[in-house]
């Protein structure tokens, strides 16, 4: 419905407060944080079931604290009342065991336990807003850790006694550093010694089309013959693609390149404010059909494994099921990493959405025509405060260290920007409506159904992945009655645990093949009776390609003056280089 001019600049007095407010507060809606303290509150207040159990858990937990401290007095050996959680690693210091650490640290750890117990397990309190209570008291916790002091942290105070205090100095001067360059608009420190086409996407290839929104790369081949279906490989948006093409070790592209693929990449822009219309269909339009367009040119009359990563597996699930309703039969397999299609439990993430929070950043989006890299990066560090906030300031600002960058590190502080048409409807159509998961998805002037997917699936989740939870990852097998899918887990996080090349340090994974016709096995049962395998997934998913890949032919190549697709640049193009 069309709004009236008078509507329409009332509605814009709004936009212009809620973007000015969002700039103050980090993206996070006020109003969405008062409703879910109010629902919290309220919900206790009428629950004396709950404030009685919460007050016996304060008896108890003061009781164990006041014996333990007397004990430990006279028996350093004294058995901690109770420990962190597997992931919390502040507290490992043998220093952290001695007296009155050893109290400090075991009293934070039960009071972080009391605060849990008093915002969850309340009758009536939303799902949502529970989490959002968790999330929130534990990144107020985290500031008060006492590892992030000088006199409640032994480490440090060792530290600074043996070096006189230089420890500190140094840590200021880190500080201020850090500072100049966080205002200056530059890069942390030891970024700037991984340069984009020097030692970071430096697999050779070349630039054989481009258009408004993305480059395509074809790579190279380092093999006399190749798999005769190529390979295209499309990342997340709202970061440089080159997470798939690190240093040469490090690369996914070189691996697949020199086992026999041919392989191609899209390389998106980086959108501005005159980009702020681009939306999802542009991004299936001219990023995904128009890449398939260009390879059945310069490759002719064969299929295409085609690969995305998080966002990028989000518009290639979306083409594939249009392609697959459409009889399109030009894909030969999907391979989705860390990728969600269900959004209805996109775990922590869900702080961050709900409509007031939409609303919000759509504010936030419309004044600047696009969501700043550096908006979804505080967001993300959120998630894991505690290893990239509060040990970075412990590090570097208390003990006076600085951790070398290395190259996963420096892709992950180069981010692009998100269009304002785009980001809402990915926001509005997938995490707030799920309309991809419940067949609401419309591509051209029809629905699309996730079942209309026919070809081979391997999807690839990961254990401690905070912005794609692996459980959530795991139900596409829900909604595929495809004749066969491969799921696998692998240790790590969103992005290490995909950036996992063979090697010494390679992590460990499981891997189980589901056919159409077998019984649904939920999640935690997969773990408990799937093996773990040491090592790195890639060769397994190497392997998987190879096996539905035709014979090897002659390497094509690169580009097809005869079609139009000339070669336009040295990889890794342009567009990966905008700021």
């Amino acid at each position: 419905m069309k709004q009236s001019p008078a509507v329409a600049g009332t509605h814009a007095v709004d936009r212009l407060l809620h973007a000015q407010l969002g700039k103050a507060t980090f993206g996070l809606s006020p109003v969405s944080l008062m409703v879910t303290y109010l629902d919290w509150f309220a919900h206790l207040m009428i629950s004396p079931g709950k404030q009685a159990e919460l007050l016996e858990k304060v008896r108890r937990k003061t009781s164990k604290l006041a014996i333990y401290a007397a004990q430990s007095v006279f028996d350093p050996k004294t058995p901690p009342i109770i420990e962190p959680l597997p992931q919390d690693r502040r507290f490992r210091n043998e220093a952290w065991q001695r007296w009155p650490f050893n109290l400090i640290h075991q009293s934070f750890l039960l009071n972080q336990q009391l605060f849990y117990n008093t915002v969850t397990d309340i009758r009536g309190v939303s799902r949502r807003h529970e989490q959002t209570m968790c999330f929130l008291t534990r990144q107020l916790l985290d500031v008060f850790s006492p590892s992030n002091f000088v006199f409640t942290n032994p480490e440090v105070l060792e530290t600074t006694v043996k070096e006189g205090g230089k420890n500190l100095l140094q840590g200021w001067m880190n500080f201020v550093e850090d500072q100049e360059r966080a205002l200056n608009g530059r890069k942390p420190v030891g970024a700037e010694e991984f340069q984009v086409g020097k030692n970071l996407a430096v697999t050779p290839g070349k630039v054989v089309f481009r258009n408004h929104l993305m480059e395509l790369i074809q790579y190279a081949p380092t093999t006399e013959k190749v798999y005769e279906e190529p390979v295209l490989m499309l990342s997340a948006w709202m970061m440089k693609y080159y997470i798939m093409d690190l240093s040469p070790e490090n690369s996914m592209v070189k691996y697949l390149v020199d086992h026999g693929h041919t392989v191609f990449m899209i390389s998106w822009v980086n959108p501005g404010q005159d980009d702020r219309n681009l939306d999802m269909e542009d991004y299936r339009n001219l990023g995904i059909m128009d890449a398939l367009k260009v390879i059945n040119g310069i490759v002719p009359n064969t299929r295409i494994h085609a690969v995305g990563y998080c966002l990028g597996g989000i518009i290639l699930t979306i083409a594939a099921a249009a392609m697959g309703r459409d009889q399109d039969r030009r894909l030969a397999s999907l391979t989705l990493l860390t990728t969600l299609t269900d959004f209805s439990d996109p775990g922590e993430l869900a702080v961050f959405i709900d409509p007031s929070e939409v609303s919000y950043l759509e504010d936030l989006m419309w004044e600047q025509g696009y969501l700043d890299p550096r908006q979804v990066a505080g967001s993300f560090q959120l998630l894991r405060s505690h290893d990239l906030i509060w040990s970075k300031m412990v590090r570097e600002y208390l003990l006076g260290k600085r951790q070398p960058i290395f190259d996963l590190m420096a892709w992950n502080i180069d981010g692009t920007r998100m269009p304002y048409r785009q980001h809402s409807q990915l926001l509005r159509r997938l995490f707030l409506n799920n309309d991809l998961w419940e067949g609401r998805y419309r591509v051209g002037d029809r629905p699309i159904a996730i079942s209309d997917i026919q070809i081979p699936i391997f999807v690839v989740a990961a254990t401690a992945d905070h912005v794609a939870p692996w459980r959530s990852v795991y139900k596409l097998r829900l909604q595929t009655d495809t004749e066969e899918l491969t799921f696998v887990l692998t240790s790590g996080g969103h992005n290490v645990g995909i950036v996992n090349p063979p090697g010494p340090k390679a992590r460990d994974y499981r891997i189980a093949t589901s056919k159409a016709d077998d019984r649904y096995v939920d999640p935690d049962t997969w773990l408990e009776t799937v093996p773990s395998q040491e090592g790195s997934w890639w060769p397994a998913w190497e392997a998987w390609l190879r096996q539905r890949s035709s014979d090897r032919i002659p390497s094509p190549t690169i580009g097809s003056s005869e079609h139009g697709y000339r070669v336009l640049a040295d990889a890794p193009g342009t567009y990966v280089l905008q700021e």
